[in-house]
């Protein structure tokens, strides 16, 4: 499958754990496969399980600094396998990709990271403490994977100092970019109240849809803060609006709506809340609001975690990246409030979610050069 001159550790047991079916949240055996590997070289393994979600948390070493390298078996479903040019849990390489549900997000980056802890320990020990967190509940609800482990964690007083996710963060080319923070994500189900009536006699009705609009034009037009350096101003949308039975002579009894803010670090999930319900009490409306937090923005600042990334995608890429703070949410919204200085770095991100997802198989080696690089610098 692979041509001889393909890095082969880091290839093979990225097609290793591409084989393995682990739609979101069943692991299919991935944590075990790599646990093996970690515990060959000396890991103390323990599975914080819940929920039905496999959660592996692996240490070599003890005392600070505690450096996690941190991902997510799990993967999204494939879609219409027959529009993926060959089986999505089949690993193939043509012309030098590899294709494969999870290829870029993110069996590879984890693999990476696993030859990458192997050739830094096979130069002798690291200072302080290694440790892998990975998850099958990512691309799911995300409740009982690494929100669950750093709760766990948190409780027995352990703050780390380091975690670099293996999420595909590249743009156009490996080491192009890396992640440094992320835009927090609050959502909610908004069901506006009326009473149905006849359109014919709308004096015996209160249509929902038309006490909805002014409130909904205020709320996409309001400016709710004009973001920073990092990262651009908070933006509110709208992904779903529904009413009506169906027929054309009734007015609905309720209007659904669902929104999200993606927001920086200049708003927060209450005062947001907050401001919504304002213009929706102030146009008078009745309302049922179901409110939902994925995550609060974070953003690490220049450190030494960042100073040592740089470092390792020059020496291996010849590139210095760009600090990035876009894209959607990942695991590094729960590690970060935790303590660490927290950095994603991984293969180009074009493919992923997507059919065909796909890697470059020379981006395989590279990158677990860089995690090698950064675990130089840090442990």
């Amino acid at each position: 499958m692979a041509d001889d001159a393909a890095p082969r550790p880091v290839l093979d047991l990225t097609c290793a754990l591409i084989a393995r079916k682990s739609l979101t949240p069943d692991d299919a055996g991935c944590c075990a496969l790599i646990g093996e590997r970690l515990a060959a070289l000396g890991f103390t393994l323990e599975w914080i399980d819940a929920g039905g979600v496999t959660n592996l948390w692996a240490t070599l070493g003890s005392g600070a600094p505690l450096t996690i390298l941190a991902g997510h078996t799990d993967v999204v479903p494939p879609g219409p396998h027959q529009e993926w040019q060959s089986d999505p849990f089949d690993p193939q390489i043509r012309d030098g990709v590899l294709y494969g549900r999870g290829a870029a997000d993110m069996k590879s980056g984890l693999a990476a990271m696993v030859v990458a802890a192997e050739r830094r320990l096979a130069r002798g020990p690291t200072q302080g403490t290694l440790a892998f967190l990975i998850t099958s509940d990512e691309e799911g609800t995300a409740r009982h994977g690494t929100r669950h482990v750093v709760e766990v964690l948190k409780s027995r007083g352990l703050t780390p100092d380091y975690a670099v996710v293996g999420e595909a963060t590249a743009a156009r080319q490996l080491g192009d970019r890396i992640t440094i923070g992320r835009r927090g994500s609050l959502g909610c189900n908004l069901r506006v109240l009326g009473k149905q009536g006849h359109v014919a006699y709308p004096d015996k009705a209160d249509n929902p849809i038309h006490r909805l609009a002014p409130a909904l034009a205020e709320l996409t037009t309001t400016v709710w803060d004009r973001g920073n350096a990092h990262f651009p101003p908070t933006s509110f949308q709208v992904s779903n609006l529904h009413a009506g039975t169906g027929a054309s002579n009734v007015i609905p009894g309720a209007v659904d709506v669902v929104f999200n803010f993606r927001f920086c670090t200049e708003s927060n999930a209450e005062d947001l809340k907050a401001r919504v319900s304002e213009v929706l009490d102030r146009h008078g409306l009745r309302y049922e609001a179901d409110w939902w937090l994925s995550g609060e923005p974070f953003l690490t600042r220049e450190g030494a975690l960042i100073e040592a990334a740089r470092a390792a995608v020059g020496d291996v890429t010849g590139l210095d990246p760009l600090l990035f703070t876009g894209g959607g949410t990942s695991d590094a919204r729960f590690i970060a409030p935790w303590g660490a200085e927290v950095v994603e770095i991984g293969p180009i991100n074009d493919s992923i979610h997507k059919i065909d997802e796909h890697v470059l198989v020379t981006d395989l080696d590279r990158l677990s050069r860089i995690y090698e690089g950064i675990l130089d610098r840090l442990a």
